[in-house]
């Protein structure tokens, strides 16, 4: 199937398609829309920009609005039809502007129940009968303790971004949801990349689900250009500096590996005269959606991040990624240069390379190199190690500039003259 009608959705969403200017399917789109609408559990695994989230929210969009134009409208509040899971509220808020951009037409309610807002905020949320719950797995059970939230009327259960969720738990959690819902609730799981958690996780619930891997699952896309530079003795900032004096289409994600290696870099990066914001676990929400705003409205090019960015979210404006210290991880890999050349667009991801990092590089490049042929980028022609030269080593500071001290403008002096009173002589 090569157009959207061809899967026999409702004209409301065809119409909202249409508005969208979305007219062709993608990969994983055209194999697991088809499946999921005629009932059957899915597990999609596709690279990342590949158009997951509407691959599972057409189909949900269509199951639900139909059951209501039969006849069997939701009238009861805290008892959702469809159950979407995600792993963070910054992918939530995501996924609810996809779906709120259909139900417009469609006229169908998203609450979200996501972590990082108050417990209140999520009670009051789910008052009110409406058809999709967006939850993170943690308030969900959270709701789930107190008897806050009816699952049995559920017909379908997504896991979005599944190997971000499988924390400690998670699978036993999943579990008790799926018990919670009818035993004939259909399924779905999407994932950017199958790590042993996720492999678990279906062997648990997904046993009778149809896999499907798009083409480019577990690579790059076509439209991504790569380019490693050599690290010579760790010294990284001198070849960064030149990448962000470039002026490229869209912003730039900068990749650290932890938390403190990403303030550094900011910190740095601010010290030198360039304006950034930070994206990283253990800061305050607040901010963090701040900074996420800035970025995404242009009004700051550079984003400084952990993997916390690299998953999941869709970021428009990103036309360049830069790992500033790369993975060991390749799926970690694959999650981060998957925030630009999303959808079909053009993107590219400059690595700064280390020895350290040879062991991914021979993965990537994958012309059989070895780790030890690559070391040779590290020495010169006669085979000796290379090393920074002293001056770029030990770069000088810049010297605050000095106003040189007032004085008073040239010209002819006028001697004060002295005043000498003379002595008083009263009358005779």
């Amino acid at each position: 199937m090569n157009t959207f009608p061809e899967f026999g959705l409702l004209p409301s969403i065809l119409k909202t398609l249409k508005a969208q200017k979305i007219y062709t399917p993608t990969e994983i789109q055209r194999n697991a829309i088809p499946l999921l609408m005629s009932g059957q559990s899915v597990v999609g695994v596709s690279e990342t920009g590949s158009g997951k989230t509407l691959t599972y929210a057409l189909p949900i969009l269509h199951l639900l609005k139909t059951l209501e134009n039969e006849g069997v409208p939701v009238e009861d509040g805290a008892k959702p039809r469809a159950l979407i899971l995600v792993p963070s509220r910054d992918l939530g808020e995501q996924v609810s502007k996809v779906f709120k951009t259909f139900t417009h037409d469609t006229r169908l309610r998203v609450r979200p129940v996501l972590g990082g807002t108050t417990f209140e905020q999520s009670r009051r949320s789910i008052e009110a009968p409406f058809e999709i719950l967006l939850a993170t797995p943690g308030r969900l059970i959270q709701l789930m303790d107190k008897d806050m939230i009816d699952l049995s009327d559920v017909a379908v259960i997504v896991f979005d971004e599944a190997d971000q969720m499988l924390d400690d738990g998670f699978i036993s959690e999943s579990k008790r949801v799926v018990n919670a819902c009818d035993e004939d609730t259909q399924l779905a799981l999407f994932s950017a990349t199958v790590s042993l958690q996720v492999q678990d996780l279906m062997n648990a619930l997904f046993k009778n689900a149809e896999v499907i891997r798009s083409s480019g699952a577990g690579k790059v896309v076509k439209t991504l250009v790569t380019k490693n530079e050599t690290v010579i003795d760790g010294l990284r900032w001198p070849i960064f500096e030149k990448l962000i004096k470039q002026k490229t289409a869209g912003g730039t994600i900068v990749f650290t590996n932890t938390r403190e290696q990403c303030d550094k870099l900011a910190a740095e990066i601010e010290k030198r005269g360039y304006e950034c914001v930070v994206y990283r676990g253990e800061m305050d929400k607040g901010e963090r959606r701040s900074n996420l705003k800035k970025f995404r409205n242009g009004e700051v090019n550079l984003l400084i991040s952990t993997d916390l960015a690299a998953r999941g979210l869709d970021l428009d404006y990103v036309g360049r990624v830069i790992n500033y210290h790369l993975p060991q991880d390749m799926s970690n890999y694959l999650h981060r240069v998957g925030r630009t050349a999303r959808a079909g667009k053009h993107g590219l991801v400059v690595n700064l390379v280390t020895e350290r990092d040879l062991p991914l590089i021979s993965k990537l490049e994958g012309k059989n190199q070895s780790v030890r042929e690559l070391k040779s980028r590290f020495k010169d022609r006669d085979g000796k190690r290379l090393h920074v030269s002293e001056n770029l080593r030990k770069p000088k500071e810049s010297k605050p500039i000095v106003s040189p001290p007032k004085t008073k403008p040239a010209g002819r002096k006028f001697s004060k003259p002295k005043f000498k009173p003379k002595p008083y002589n009263p009358p005779k």
